[in-house]
C-alpha cells in the first residue's frame, strides 16, 4: 500500500516535470519565432543586379534613379528601399510609386502626374480671371502638383477674405484628358461680403467711441454698405488701426497709451464681424518747464532755444517735439555745425501730470553718407526720390533726417510701399542709405455728374496724372458742363523747379457762364503761370501772372413791359450796355498770395488757424487797370472731447480802379456762396427795373458755424450743424442808375441769415444740406431757403 502510494507520488512528480519542460520548450520556440518576426526590417540585405523601371513616359530612367538614390549592384537594407520610395514621392512628379524586390532584380513602378493643359476658374464673379491668375502658382504646360493646387486654392480664398468674403471656399478639381493631360479647375463659392457690424472700444474714457471711430481706417457698415469698401473685415488692417489710435492719443498728451488688443469675432451665422479694441489710456500729460542746453563748446543754447515752438501748459505732442528738433538741427547745418545733434530729455512729473523737456545740443558721431541706393522704381526717375533727401553723398549722416525723408517719399503718393534704411558702408564712418519702393498707379480718368441748387445738373470729365512721365509732375485736363456754365482747363505743375522747393505751374482755361439773376453771359479765356515757395515753416508765398480776355456777351435786357420786345433804353441797364460794348478788352495782371496755416505743423490737433492774403495788379499792358485784394481768415477748434467743432470764417475783398478805369461785371464781387440764405448773385447792387445783378467793388462776410453729432449711428455718416452768416456786397464807382434812370443802391447794407445743416459724409464727397432763413435783407434781394453743396476744406 505504501509502495503503491509512493509510486503514485513519484509518477505525479515526474508528470509535472515533463509538463514544465514541454511548456518551457513551447515558450522558447514561440519567443524565437516572435523575435524573428519582430526583428527590425533593416536587418535584411538586398543586392540587385538589375533595376527595371516601369510606367514612366515623360521622366527618363536616370532621373528616376537619381531621385531614388539607387546604384546597380549596391547592397540595400529595407530602410534604404524606404528612403528610395520617399525620394521618389518627394519629387512631386509621380502620382503613385511602388518598389518591388524580385530576386536579383528591383522593379520600380511609377505613375506620373499628368501635365496641366489649362487652368480654369469657375464660379468667380467678384474677381476676374486675370486677377486670380496672378495669385496661383500652378501653370499650364507644367506637371500637376496636388500640394501646389491646394496652396493655390488657399491663396485664392485669402484674396477673397481680403475683400471681406470670409466664407469663400475654393476646391481644386481635375478633369482628365487624353495624352496624360488634365484641366485644372478651381471651383469657387464666393459667399457674401462679411461686413463690420460694430466697432467697439474697451477702456476709453477721455474720448467716446464715436470720436475714436473717426480715427480708424476701418469703418462700420452703414446705409451704403454695398458701395463703401472700408467696412469689410481685413485682419491686416487692424494693425494700422492700432497705430492710428496710438498716434491719436500721443498727439493729445496720453504718453502711456496702450492698444493691447484688436480682435474680430465672426458672428455665428458668418454674416458679420464684431471688432473690438482694448485700450489703456493712462492720464494726460502737459508740457512743464522747457529748457535748452548746449554741451558743445562755442554753441549758444539761447539762439537755438528761440526756435522752440513748445509751450508750457499745452498737451504733450511728439510732433511738436520732432518739429522743434528738426528746426534746431537745420539751424546747426546753416551755421556749419556738422555732427551736432539735438537730444530731447524728458523728465516725468507724475504728481502734477507734466513733462519737463530739455533740448540738449550734443556732439554726435562723425558718420557720413557714403551713397544713396534706390531700387524698385521702374517709372519714377531717381531724381524725384533723391530730391526728398536734404542730404547727399558725402554729407554728415543724420538719422532723423533719414526718417523725415522716408515720410516725404511716402507722402508723394507715387508708391504703395516705401522703405528707407541705413546700413554700414565700406568704412566705419560711412553709411549707405537704401531706398526700396513699390510703385502704384498715379493717373486717373474721371467721368461723373454734379448737382447744385444754383448750378443744376452738370457733367464732368477729366484726366489727371500726379507723376507725369515719371518726373513727379502733375498734369491735368478737365471739362465740365452744367446748366448755366461750361468750363475747361489744362495745367501742368513742376513741384521742384530748378531742383529746389519751388512749385512752377502753367495752365490755360476757358469758361463760358450764363449768369444767374442776370440776362447776360460771360466768357473768360486765358493763360496763367505761378511760382510757389515756402517762406516759413507754416507759411507759403505764391507769385503769379495771368493774361486773359473777359467778355460780357449776349446782353439781352428784359421785357419789362411785356410787349414782346425789349427797348434798348428803358429795358436795359446802362452800365451793362456800356460794359458789353467794351468787347475784346485784355487783362494782364501780376499778383501774389501769402498763406499761413498752423495745421501744417500739427502744433495743436484740436484747433487751427488759417490766413490768406492776396493781391493782383492789372496794368502790365492790356486794358484793365485796377488792384484787387482779398483776405481770408479761419479759426476752428474742437471742444467737448472733440465731438463738436466750432468755426469762424472771415472773408473780404476790394477792387480799386486806377487811372479812371471802370471795373466790369466780370471783375467785380458778387458774394456767391459766401452768405447762405441768398441765391447766387442774390445780394448787392441791382437794377430793380431789369433785375440784373451788377456786383460790387467790395464785399465782406463773417460766418460762424458749429458741427456736432445728432445721435444717429456714425456709420451713416450723418451729423448736424448750425450757422449764422453776416455780410454784404457794395460799392460802384460813379453815378450808377437803373434802366429807368433812378439811382441804384450801392451802399453798405449788411445782410444776415441763420440756419441748420445736415452733413453727410457720402462716397462722392462730403455733402452739406443747408436750411436757412434771412434775418436781414433788402427788398430786391433773392432768398434761397435750401441749398445743397459739396463741402470743401478751407
Amino acid at each position: 500500500m505504501h509502495d503503491t502510494a509512493g509510486a503514485a507520488a513519484k509518477a505525479s512528480r515526474d508528470g509535472a516535470r515533463i509538463r514544465k519542460r514541454l511548456l518551457t520548450a513551447v515558450f522558447l520556440s514561440t519567443a524565437t519565432a516572435s523575435s524573428t518576426f519582430l526583428a527590425p526590417a533593416f536587418g535584411q540585405q538586398y543586392a540587385f543586379n538589375q533595376v527595371v523601371i516601369e510606367g514612366n513616359q515623360l521622366v527618363d530612367n536616370a532621373t528616376i534613379l537619381g531621385f531614388a538614390g539607387i546604384r546597380r549592384g549596391e547592397a540595400l537594407t529595407q530602410a534604404g528601399l524606404n528612403d528610395a520610395y520617399q525620394g521618389l514621392v518627394r519629387s512631386g512628379l509621380f502620382e503613385t510609386v511602388e518598389i518591388v524586390p524580385q530576386g536579383g532584380q528591383l522593379v520600380i513602378r511609377v505613375k506620373e502626374y499628368p501635365i496641366v493643359n489649362v487652368i480654369n476658374f469657375e464660379g468667380n464673379r467678384r474677381l476676374k480671371d486675370e486677377d486670380l491668375a496672378k495669385v496661383v502658382r500652378s501653370q499650364a504646360r507644367r506637371v500637376y502638383s496636388p500640394s501646389m493646387a491646394e496652396a493655390d486654392a488657399a491663396a485664392i480664398a485669402e484674396a477673397y477674405q481680403a475683400r471681406g468674403r470670409i466664407a469663400a471656399t475654393v476646391t481644386p478639381k481635375l478633369i482628365r484628358r487624353s495624352g496624360g493631360r488634365v484641366d485644372l479647375a478651381f471651383e469657387i463659392t464666393e459667399g457674401r461680403v462679411i461686413e463690420i457690424e460694430r466697432l467697439s472700444f474697451v477702456g476709453n474714457r477721455a474720448f467716446s467711441d464715436r470720436r475714436l471711430r473717426q480715427v480708424l481706417e476701418t469703418k462700420q457698415a452703414g446705409l451704403l454698405r454695398n458701395v463703401i469698401q472700408r467696412d469689410t473685415f481685413v485682419p491686416e488692417r487692424l494693425e494700422l488701426d492700432k497705430q492710428l489710435l496710438r498716434d491719436f492719443y500721443l498727439a493729445r498728451g496720453y504718453i502711456d497709451i496702450q492698444v493691447s488688443d484688436a480682435s474680430g469675432e465672426v458672428a455665428r451665422e458668418r454674416d458679420a464681424v464684431f471688432v473690438s479694441f482694448s485700450i489703456r489710456e493712462g492720464r494726460q500729460y502737459r508740457f512743464g518747464n522747457i529748457t535748452t542746453v548746449s554741451e558743445v563748446a562755442g554753441v549758444d543754447a539761447g539762439e537755438f532755444g528761440a526756435l522752440s515752438r513748445v509751450r508750457s501748459g499745452v498737451p504733450y505732442s511728439p510732433v511738436v517735439v520732432e518739429n522743434t528738433i528738426a528746426r534746431m538741427e537745420n539751424l546747426a547745418l546753416r551755421k556749419g555745425l556738422n555732427f551736432v545733434r539735438v537730444d530731447p530729455r524728458i523728465t516725468r512729473n507724475d504728481r502734477d501730470g507734466t513733462l519737463d523737456l530739455e533740448f540738449a545740443l550734443v556732439r554726435g558721431e562723425r558718420v557720413f553718407v557714403e551713397r544713396i541706393d534706390i531700387e524698385g522704381n521702374t517709372t519714377t526717375l531717381d531724381q524725384v526720390i533723391r530730391r526728398q533727401f536734404r542730404s547727399a553723398e558725402g554729407d554728415p549722416f543724420n538719422p532723423r533726417e533719414v526718417r523725415q525723408s522716408a515720410e516725404r517719399i511716402r507722402a508723394l503718393g507715387f508708391f504703395s510701399d516705401a522703405q528707407v534704411d541705413a546700413r554700414p558702408g565700406s568704412a566705419s564712418d560711412q553709411v549707405v542709405v537704401d531706398v526700396n519702393v513699390e510703385e502704384q498707379p498715379t493717373g486717373s480718368l474721371s467721368l461723373g455728374a454734379s448737382y447744385g441748387v444754383d448750378a443744376g445738373v452738370g457733367l464732368n470729365i477729366g484726366f489727371s496724372e500726379s507723376n507725369f512721365l515719371g518726373r513727379g509732375q502733375a498734369f491735368s485736363v478737365a471739362i465740365s458742363s452744367g446748366a448755366d456754365d461750361t468750363s475747361s482747363s489744362i495745367s501742368i505743375t513742376e513741384p521742384a523747379f530748378l531742383g529746389r522747393d519751388l512749385s512752377l505751374s502753367l495752365g490755360a482755361f476757358y469758361d463760358l457762364t450764363k449768369q444767374k439773376n442776370a440776362i447776360y453771359d460771360t466768357a473768360n479765356v486765358g493763360l496763367r503761370t505761378a511760382l510757389s515757395f515756402p517762406v516759413g515753416e507754416l507759411s507759403r508765398l505764391e507769385i503769379r501772372y495771368g493774361l486773359s480776355k473777359n467778355t460780357l456777351k449776349n446782353y439781352r435786357g428784359r421785357d419789362v413791359n411785356g410787349d414782346g420786345t425789349i427797348d434798348p433804353v428803358t429795358e436795359r441797364n446802362p452800365t451793362l450796355v456800356a460794359e458789353a460794348a467794351r468787347e475784346g478788352e485784355i487783362t494782364s495782371a501780376i499778383g501774389y498770395t501769402f498763406s499761413y496755416d498752423t495745421r501744417i505743423g500739427g502744433l495743436s490737433p484740436d484747433r487751427g488757424v488759417v490766413l490768406r492774403f492776396s493781391q493782383d495788379y492789372a496794368g502790365l499792358g492790356g486794358d484793365a487797370k485796377y488792384i484787387s485784394s482779398a483776405l481770408q481768415a479761419l479759426g476752428e477748434r474742437s471742444v467737448l472731447n472733440e465731438e463738436v467743432t466750432l468755426r469762424a470764417i472771415f472773408e473780404a475783398g476790394a477792387i480799386s480802379p486806377l487811372g479812371g478805369y471802370n471795373t466790369r461785371v466780370t471783375e467785380r464781387f458778387f458774394g456767391n456762396g459766401k452768405i447762405r440764405g441768398f441765391e447766387g448773385n442774390g445780394i448787392g447792387p441791382r437794377d430793380q427795373v431789369t433785375g440784373d445783378a451788377l456786383g460790387g467793388n467790395f464785399y465782406a462776410v463773417a460766418r460762424f458755424e458749429a458741427d456736432f453729432p445728432i445721435g444717429l449711428p456714425e456709420e451713416y455718416g450723418l451729423s448736424g450743424g448750425v450757422f449764422m452768416d453776416v455780410g454784404s456786397v457794395w460799392g460802384l464807382k460813379g453815378n450808377v442808375v437803373d434802366a429807368a434812370g433812378a439811382p441804384i443802391d450801392t451802399g453798405f447794407n449788411p445782410r444776415a441769415a441763420v440756419g441748420v445743416s445736415v452733413l453727410w459724409d457720402a462716397p462722392i464727397g462730403p455733402l452739406r444740406f443747408n436750411f436757412s432763413r434771412a434775418l436781414k435783407k433788402e427788398t430786391y434781394d433773392r432768398e434761397q431757403r435750401f441749398d445743397l453743396t459739396i463741402s470743401t476744406q478751407f
